[in-house]
C-alpha cells in the first residue's frame, strides 16, 4: 500500500534512510560521509519540513513502512524533483518502486519533466530508472559532503512540452 507521509512516521522515514544508504552506498560513499548527510537530511526537524513542504509517500507491507519517496511540487517551468527513493534491502524487486513512482507522478499532473539525480555507481538506482522509462541527460562529477563523486541526471516526461 501507498500512503501519504504523517509526522508519525519521521521515525519510520529516518530508519529507512539509514538502513537503504547503508546498504546501497558501502564502498561507494566513506560511512562517516554517509552518517553526516543523513543526520543532517533526515534530522526530525528536517522530515518535518519534508512533509510540509513535498510530496512524501511512503510503501507499506503488513502495516510496516518499507519504503519512501520524496518529491518536490512542480515548479512555474512545469518542473519537479524525485528527491528521494529508498526501500528496505528486503523489500527491493518486489514492485514498491514502481507503485511509489506511479503514485508520486499523480501528484505531478500539472507537470512536464521529473527529474532525479543518482550516483553513477548505484546499479540498482539507475536500473530502476531506465527501466521505468527516465533518460539519461547527463553524468558530471561534484563534491558531496566534501567527497568526490560522479551524478547521473535523468529525466522523466510526463507530457510533451507545449508548442
Amino acid at each position: 500500500m501507498i500512503r501519504a507521509g504523517t509526522p508519525q512516521d519521521i521515525t519510520s522515514v529516518q530508519e529507512i534512510a539509514h538502513i537503504s544508504w547503508s546498504d546501497t552506498y558501502e564502498g561507494i560513499i566513506p560511512s562517516q560521509i554517509q552518517k553526516s548527510f543523513l543526520d543532517k537530511s533526515y534530522s526530525a526537524a528536517m522530515v518535518e519540513m519534508r512533509l510540509e513542504r513535498t510530496i512524501l509517500l511512503l510503501a507499506e507491507h503488513d502495516g510496516e513502512a518499507v519504503g519512501f519517496a520524496n518529491f518536490t511540487k512542480v515548479d512555474e517551468d512545469g518542473d519537479a524533483e524525485l528527491i528521494a527513493m529508498y526501500l528496505k534491502p528486503e523489500h527491493q524487486r518486489n514492485g514498491y518502486g514502481k507503485q511509489l513512482l506511479h503514485s508520486g507522478l499523480s501528484y505531478l499532473l500539472n507537470g512536464s519533466q521529473l527529474f532525479v539525480y543518482v550516483e553513477c555507481e548505484n546499479k540498482k538506482g539507475r536500473h530502476f530508472y531506465e527501466t521505468n522509462g527516465f533518460e539519461l541527460v547527463e553524468e558530471f562529477e561534484e563534491l558531496f559532503e566534501g567527497h568526490p563523486l560522479k551524478t547521473a541526471k535523468y529525466v522523466y516526461r510526463m507530457k510533451a512540452p507545449a508548442m
